[in-house]
């Protein structure tokens, strides 16, 4: 029973439920209170609102549609937003932050709501505006905003608000930042994106206008906010004041009012710090200490960008940094010096540290013991005589050290003098004298001798080696050399310093009986080796010699001056090469070495060295005296060139160079040599320094030549400038073997020529019947002869000297279109010319002839060959027989045609002689039937 009636009330708990949701999915809540505020400050609409109360009853979930607008614009902003109600029926709250400046125009806002269950919105509510400058009426256009701080990198937006009735003609910016604007309407806009620091930028506007009140302008600035600021700390120097101190980091560009403000608080005790800032490369900002030991100071620097804040927690008595020392002496005892000093806080113990600088630059730094904490001395050891120093001193808290003071003043001091310690290096030269030896000492101080004070004297003191009265001079300190005058016996030399406390160690210089060796070896016969420079020094290698101690090179620095200022250097036993430097030495300058083996008894000279550091090409050109010249040959003589020590380097021989004028030069035997200007130059090599002459061969007969001589060294030779021009004389011998070559061959050509034009005149050349290709037909041969017959060949045309004779001869057609034998020809017409050559035309009275046709194939025409009737056979065949032993010559064919022409063989052999053959090749060719 009773779970029976839980079951009806939860029946009627779920149907109350399902009404009251579908009575909640059917009711709209619309908003029934609408207000809104606007922030200038920070350009932000403050939205408030409300819905009935039953919503709020109901605590119901509802969702909300805010929509924003400016002026009469579209919509510019909407956003959803979802708020559980309560009962206690507070209003709800939204903002919106405008990209714009909201004076420059009027923003409206409006609200429709919906509970979450619901599909169904409520009805807008009505716009509810904010005015903004554009719906008043203002006497001159406005800029908003104005003086506005942005951060450099952003953007910034800002507008220009016409009077009622004006449009914005003109919008801009007066500075290098890009910028978008609108203008043409009562609000101009003016958009400048990632604003970088360039200035302080200033915005114009214009109305249509041009009065004074159409314009109108506004700045903005351009920052950064500030660094955290660094390397933040506090001190105390005294144990009275505490200063901080801190880097303020990059610049913000924001000057003035808009510059960073600082602020110091201590946090335990949260109070303000009292101290005025001040910065200047940094900021330091002091107060009194008072009673408190612990601090906890925050820094905060501000400025309308942004904030930061450092913090520093630390004990005051941790914190000490002492003021530098002051007032420095020094004490001086047997081997050491007590440095002194004053320090102002007498109170603080502290631990020094002495800084000693020598004479070369280097420093050694000095700390005081434990056992003087108290006092302000430090003891300096290892200090060096006669010296000079610089010193300096600072301090630091002995308990909790934190930092060093800063470097007292620096105190300059000098050390007493000692004796002075080592020896003198020393060494000399011998030339010979008469009845002995000079000898020129020399000395410098090595690297082991102190002077240890002011040298004022050298003290040089000889004698034999037998023990005999020693001679004594004494120099002042401003000489390192001096010459005495010893005989030929050995000699023992001392040198030694002296200052004002005492000597040096002597040095003993053991000089030899002169010997002939000796004085040869002096007189140079010892040859010189030359020596190259390399790695900025001349390199001298020397053969070792037995039961040397020691070896030693000596030189001039300046060869050519007196004194030479010479120098030495010496070199173990076990060296056999050294690499000589001097700051002196210097390009084209000869250095003359010598090399020393030193003994017990002495030293000797073992090896000469001459070299340069570089060798330079010579200075001048050899001096061509004499030019000998021949017809192919130019041979040269020049002075001997000199070899002395003024040249910049060792002569190694000459170049000749030499070359045509007009044209490059290509002699046998030599090198090309391309001069700048692009001409070849004929080169010659002479390698041998002492030739004093070269013949240049091979040259052309009268031309002109250009050539130049140059010595080269080591170091190359100078460039070629001026050139030395000869001529090779004229060849006459050229000339005379033109004539008698030439002319002869001329002679005999044209003799020649001739002879052949004399033969063919006067002797012609006979056709030979055997060569004839007519003749090779069978019908022509007798045998192995080839033979032409008289009768079978009929020539061209007939002319007869005399006329008497031509009138005897009938008419004859001597030519005919094809051969005929036995016909009568009608129409035979013939030709006949006179001696005289002119041509006549005779009729005769035709009558029937018999004519017998030969094809001539050597002449390439036809002879006809005419028989009489009436002539007797035995006739004719008698002149046949006659004219066959003239066969092939044609001054005797025409004298047998028939018996009516031949009365006897005078008259034949008369006629014969008044006949004169004409060939075809005389007169034009009538054709040939084939």
């Amino acid at each position: 029973m009773m779970n029976h009636f839980v079951f009806l009330a939860v029946l009627l708990h779920l149907k109350s439920c399902c009404i009251a949701y579908s009575h909640q999915e059917s009711l709209v809540f619309p908003v029934t209170y609408l207000n809104v505020h606007k922030d200038l400050a920070l350009q932000r609409l403050l939205v408030e609102w409300d819905v009935g109360k039953s919503a709020h009853n109901a605590e119901l979930v509802m969702s909300f549609e805010i929509q924003v607008r400016r002026a009469d614009e579209d919509i510019v902003w909407t956003e959803f937003l979802n708020a559980t109600l309560d009962k206690s029926g507070k209003p709800l709250h939204w903002t919106w932050d405008s990209d714009l400046p909201l004076e420059c125009m009027s923003h409206s806002v409006r609200i429709r709501s919906k509970a979450e269950a619901s599909k169904t919105w409520s009805q807008w509510s009505l716009w509810e505006t904010i005015p903004g400058l554009d719906a008043s009426n203002i006497s001159e256009p406005k800029i908003f905003p104005d003086e506005k701080i942005i951060e450099q990198g952003f953007d910034i937006s800002l507008c220009c608000v016409g009077r009622k009735g004006q449009i914005i003609k003109e919008f801009f910016l007066n500075s290098p930042i890009p910028y978008f604007n609108r203008t043409n309407s009562q609000v101009g806009l003016l958009i400048a994106k990632n604003v970088t620091f360039k200035g302080v930028p200033h915005v114009f506007c214009r109305e249509s206008c041009s009065e004074v009140n159409c314009f109108a302008y506004a700045v903005f600035f351009v920052g950064r906010p500030p660094d955290t600021p660094r390397d933040f700390s506090c001190q105390t120097r005294n144990m009275r004041e505490i200063t901080c101190t801190w880097d303020q980091g990059q610049d913000t560009y924001l000057y003035g009012s808009h510059s960073s403000k600082y602020k110091l608080s201590e946090q335990f005790s949260r109070t303000s710090v009292p101290c005025t800032v001040n910065c200047s490369e940094r900021c330091l900002c002091s107060w009194d200490i008072g009673k408190q030991r612990i601090y906890n100071i925050t820094l905060t620097v501000e400025n309308p960008l942004g904030k930061r804040t450092a913090m520093d927690v630390f004990d005051v008595a941790h914190r000490i940094h002492p003021l530098p020392p002051f007032q420095l002496w020094e004490e001086y005892t047997d081997a050491e010096i007590e440095l002194h000093w004053e320090q102002k806080e007498k109170k603080i113990e502290l631990f020094c540290q002495a800084e000693v600088r020598h004479p070369n630059g280097k420093a050694k730094l000095y700390n005081s013991s434990d056992t003087r904490l108290y006092r302000n001395s430090i003891t300096l050891s290892g200090l060096q005589p006669y010296t000079s120093y610089t010193a300096r001193v600072r301090c630091g808290a002995a308990k909790h050290f934190w930092r060093w003071s800063e470097w007292s003043k620096p105190h300059s001091f000098r050390t007493k003098e000692k004796a002075p310690s080592g020896k003198l290096d020393v060494w000399r030269k011998i030339t010979p004298a008469l009845w002995g030896r000079n000898v020129t000492l020399f000395w410098k101080q090595e690297a082991g001798f102190q002077a240890n004070g002011e040298i004022i004297s050298y003290e040089v003191t000889w004698e034999r080696a037998d023990r005999s009265k020693p001679e004594h001079i004494s120099l002042s300190s401003d000489c390192n050399s001096t010459r005495i005058f010893i005989d030929n016996h050995p000699y023992r030399i001392r040198i030694i310093a002296r200052n004002d406390v005492g000597y040096s160690h002597p040095t003993v210089l053991i000089i030899p009986a002169a010997t002939d060796t000796e004085k040869k070896l002096n007189n140079s016969e010892l040859k010189e080796e030359h020596v190259n420079g390399t790695d900025g020094g001349i390199l001298i290698s020397w053969k070792p010699r037995d039961k040397s101690e020691s070896y030693i090179i000596d030189w001039c620095n300046y060869p050519m001056l007196q004194p030479c200022d010479l120098q030495w250097k010496r070199f173990g036993p076990n060296t056999s090469s050294a690499l000589i430097k001097s700051a002196s030495f210097v390009p084209g300058v000869r250095y003359n070495f010598h090399v020393y083996a030193s003994a017990a008894n002495g030293a000797s000279l073992l090896e000469k060295k001459t070299g340069y550091l570089k060798e330079l090409p010579p200075r001048f050109d050899p001096d061509v005296k004499k030019v000998e010249l021949s017809y192919h040959e130019v041979t040269l003589h020049w002075d001997p060139y000199p070899t002395d020590e003024i040249h910049p380097g060792f002569l190694r021989g000459y170049h000749v160079y030499v070359s045509p004028v007009q044209e490059d030069c290509n002699l046998k035997g030599s090198k090309k040599h391309v001069l700048a200007g692009g001409s070849v130059l004929c080169k010659f090599t002479i390698e041998n320094p002492e030739e004093k002459t070269y013949t240049l061969k091979h040259l052309t007969a009268n031309t002109k030549y250009k050539f130049a001589i140059k010595a080269y060294t080591g170091g190359g030779e100078t460039p070629i400038i001026n050139f030395r021009y000869i001529d090779t004389p004229l060849d006459y011998m050229l000339y005379l073997l033109v004539p008698l070559v030439v002319i002869p061959s001329l002679i005999m050509a044209v003799c020649l020529w001739k002879m052949k034009w004399v033969k063919d005149c006067c002797c012609p050349v006979i056709p030979s019947p055997n060569k004839s290709k007519v003749l090779s037909f069978e019908e022509f041969k007798i045998g192995s002869e080839k033979v032409l017959k008289l009768s079978d060949c009929i020539p061209d045309t007939l002319a007869l000297d005399n006329e008497d004779e031509a009138k005897k001869f009938p008419p004859r057609s001597l030519m005919s279109s094809m051969p005929i034998e036995d016909k009568t020809d009608d129409q035979n017409p013939s030709s006949f010319y006179h001696n005289k050559n002119e041509e006549r035309s005779l009729t005769f009275t035709p009558t029937p002839q018999t004519h017998t046709w030969f094809e001539n194939f050597a002449y390439s025409s036809y002879l006809a060959v005419e028989t009489n009737p009436y002539e007797t056979p035995g006739t004719l065949e008698t002149v046949k027989g006659e004219l066959s032993a003239v066969l092939y010559q044609p001054q005797y064919y025409l004298n047998i045609l028939n018996d009516a022409s031949t009365s006897s063989p005078g008259e034949a052999a008369g006629r014969m002689t008044n006949l004169r053959y004409i060939s075809q090749t005389d007169v034009h060719c009538i054709g040939r039937r084939l």
